[in-house]
């Protein structure tokens, strides 16, 4: 969850929580890809999003979604809101790749001969 206001940001801590519902956290984290604190302020952000009041003329999506057709671009597996935070796409992002790099590689190492490497040398 990001700062919109520029106000301090809090701490929140959660005591007794049972230790199955934690592991389940973790696992949840782990499936998306995040720590165990991304993955609570992903809930915390969704929680807060859809307990927004918006207004009566809204558009359906964003009044069941709380989030403006700008930022929203979907949904996960999961069901949670995919949140559009940077301003180009991944397509914009990959043409100005291509642009400024029209060969592609063909000296270096390979990754995979990398990752070889590392794990033989330990």
């Amino acid at each position: 969850m990001h700062n919109c206001n520029g106000a301090n940001m809090a701490t929140l801590s959660i005591k007794d929580v049972p230790d199955t519902w934690a592991e389940a956290l973790r696992q949840r984290a782990a499936r998306n890809h995040r720590s165990l604190q991304g993955e609570l302020m992903a809930l915390v952000e969704k929680a807060v999003i859809e307990s927004s009041p918006l207004s009566a003329d809204a558009a359906p999506s964003q009044r069941t979604t709380g989030i403006s057709p700008e930022h929203g671009v979907g949904f996960d597996r999961f069901g949670d809101p995919v949140i559009r935070r940077g301003t180009k796409t991944v397509e914009e992002i990959g043409a100005e790749h291509r642009k400024r790099f029209p060969k592609p590689i063909s000296a270096g190492a390979l990754a995979v001969d990398i990752v070889r490497a590392d794990r033989d040398a330990r």
